[in-house]
């Protein structure tokens, strides 16, 4: 197990930030899953405290009290260079409709010329890729994913937008993601995905976590229709498949 160099310092009075080297890589956010896991399961009282995971960092926050720094940024140092054998939680695979319609996919022409491709090709290349649940923020259920392909690595718009439609799927520099709610927006517009991402009436509003994989597939706009019927009355079935630990 690799002890990165990790950087320990205050954020406010009742947070703590954990740093590893800043750069986007699965080892990493391995690591920090890992580290996390292991301070619910031996280190800390899970109703005193949440973690949050992300990308190259660890927040620890406390609920009830402020936190006295020094000596638990020593004892944060100690558990971490003892975490061996730490694991963290099922990991899954989510396969999720997107449809590529025109009428949904607003700027996919603008990409399809900016990166020399056709319509075509942009479904495919955003369709056969695995992309890796990096962090889950902005908004609620909004997940940032690594993995996009150089091939369709593409600037943020010159102007947001003031309405991005829910389940809108875009992409911006390096990454890709839907949009679990109506909301502004810079990102290109390909597709729209069909079924909720973010629900606050379910038992577990947002369904995946951070190290998870996404992989898209392309669906007809009857499909669409479909799906969004079976997600308003609860009947989706998401697709998922356990990855190996």
């Amino acid at each position: 197990m690799t002890n990165y160099p990790i950087s320990i310092r205050p954020f406010g009075v009742h947070a703590i930030l954990v740093e590893w080297p800043k750069k986007i890589d699965e080892a990493i956010l391995e690591d920090i899953l890992q580290f996390s896991s292991y301070l619910k399961l031996e280190c800390l009282n899970t109703k005193e405290w949440e973690l949050v995971s992300a990308y190259n960092s660890l927040t620890l926050i406390q609920r009830k009290q402020r936190i006295d720094f020094e000596p638990f940024k020593k004892q944060l140092e100690t558990w971490y260079r003892n975490r061996e054998g730490a694991h963290h939680s099922d990991k899954y695979l989510w396969k999720l409709p997107v449809c590529y319609d025109l009428d949904f996919a607003i700027d996919i022409a603008e990409v399809a010329i900016e990166l020399g491709e056709s319509v075509e090709k942009i479904i495919e290349l955003h369709t056969s890729h695995i992309y890796t649940v990096y962090g889950i923020g902005f908004l609620p259920g909004f997940m940032y994913l690594g993995g996009l392909p150089k091939s369709l690595m593409t600037s943020r718009r010159a102007e947001p937008r003031q309405k991005v439609a829910k389940g809108a799927v875009g992409l911006a520099g390096r990454q890709t993601g839907i949009y679990p709610q109506e909301s502004p927006g810079g990102w290109n517009i390909i597709g729209n995905c069909s079924v909720p991402i973010f629900d606050a009436n379910r038992e577990e509003p947002c369904f995946v976590n951070v190290g998870d994989k996404i992989q898209f597939y392309a669906i007809s706009r009857a499909e669409y229709k479909l799906h969004k019927i079976e997600g308003e009355v609860g009947i989706y079935q998401f697709e998922k498949i356990k990855l190996d630990a």
